[in-house]
């Protein structure tokens, strides 16, 4: 299963061509911003994206991002305890 990770915008390039970095729970990472840039990069600092595999594949509003990123750290806690349920009953 392949999942989109919401990321802030944080520095932009002087064009599209040029790779974004999104905070992604901390971490910076570099993306493509060519599928959701309409105009001046620039516009996009502090936005929210949808990131998938290296490119913003959608802007999100704040709370739709919050949302997003609490449930998918809500899903690594489950799996975390399944994980640790399976050892104990298989051992």
């Amino acid at each position: 299963m392949c999942l989109g990770v919401p990321g802030k915008v944080v520095e932009v390039g002087d064009d599209i061509h040029q790779l974004a970095w999104v905070d992604v729970c901390g971490v910076k990472r570099a993306i493509n911003i060519g599928l959701v840039c309409e105009g001046d990069p620039h516009d996009l600092l502090g936005q929210w994206v949808l990131v998938h595999v290296g490119f913003a594949m959608s802007l999100l509003d704040e709370q739709e991002a919050q949302d997003t990123l609490a449930a998918l750290q809500s899903m690594q806690a489950v799996g975390l305890d399944l994980d640790h349920e399976s050892s104990r009953v298989g051992g």
